[in-house]
């Protein structure tokens, strides 16, 4: 089989649509047409069932959807096996972060990384770290620095870089606001706003709460923890939050009931080759955590 064709395939059956498989792969709608198209000949099966501007996977797609992928994860884990030998750090590095870690944790080790190892080219994509979590076991990603899971997957490994203590923190005239402390019961008894569910950050909380015994009342919910910020600071509701977010605009409250951190490092594929530039950041990744300590 082509490879070209088979990243065609896999792009269109990620986004959903030709189109956006094009934009991902940076060639026309009808350059990846033809690729799909070669492929469904080359195996005399249709893979793709168009209607209208909808596109789902056949049986003959879903079957091919696995081997496609591990097909490609062999050959690109060949291609790092080899370059490794070199011991040159270049090539593309290919890699996911959450927005979070990619404003407050990334920078000072991306930097120094750019300028250390200015042949590799990055390719970074900020996403939810379930997402990315689920895009390195498939193989789409080399690695992913994010909150690291809390029931990983036995596939993945993590490498944990920094530890992210959470606390409890309201707007400036929030009810509870003129206290330093208070109890977990004071605290239920106004609404919160948390990650969505389904987040690992939100797993963390809820199994904390149910130890605690303790039931949430959720007024709002959503991915993004610079929303959450914004929404506590208008007064919406309590959230829990890392302690680098904290400025004069939030409030700090002590629940003695909780103790609450997260962990937030790299997540690779315990079978995948890592690049010499994969490796390089991973590395600096741990320097520059040593070096802010």
């Amino acid at each position: 089989m082509d490879i070209a064709s088979i990243r065609a395939f896999l792009a269109v059956a990620d986004a959903g649509s030709f189109s956006a498989a094009a934009e991902r792969l940076f060639l026309t709608q009808p350059a990846v047409s033809k690729r799909v198209a070669a492929l469904e000949t080359e195996l005399e099966a249709r893979l793709f069932d168009r209607i209208g501007r909808t596109v789902s996977l056949t049986e003959a797609g879903r079957a091919l959807l696995p081997r496609a992928r591990a097909i490609l994860v062999d050959i690109e884990d060949s291609v790092r096996a080899i370059t490794n030998l070199s011991g040159e750090v270049r090539g593309t590095l290919r890699f996911a972060t959450s927005h979070h870690i990619g404003l407050h944790r990334l920078p000072p080790a991306l930097k120094a990384f750019t300028r250390r190892h200015p042949e590799v080219r990055l390719d970074i994509r900020f996403m939810d770290s379930e997402a990315a979590c689920l895009a390195v076991e498939h193989g789409e990603l080399e690695l992913a620095i994010v909150t690291l899971p809390p029931q990983p997957s036995p596939s993945l490994a993590l490498d944990p870089v920094w530890e992210d203590p959470l606390g409890i923190v309201v707007s400036e005239d929030h009810p509870l606001a003129g206290r330093r402390r208070t109890s977990l019961t004071a605290l239920l008894r106004h609404p919160a706003i948390l990650p969505a569910t389904g987040t690992y950050t939100r797993q963390i909380v809820e199994q904390a709460f149910r130890q605690a015994g303790a039931p949430l009342d959720v007024a709002l919910s959503t991915n993004y923890l610079e929303t959450i910020r914004m929404l506590v600071v208008v007064g919406i509701g309590w959230s829990l939050l890392p302690l680098t977010m904290l400025d004069g605009q939030l409030r700090h409250l002590e629940v003695r009931e909780l103790r609450l951190a997260r962990t937030l490092g790299v997540v690779t594929h315990r079978e995948r080759t890592l690049s010499n530039a994969a490796r390089a950041l991973c590395a600096l990744l741990h320097k520059a955590d040593a070096e802010n300590r």
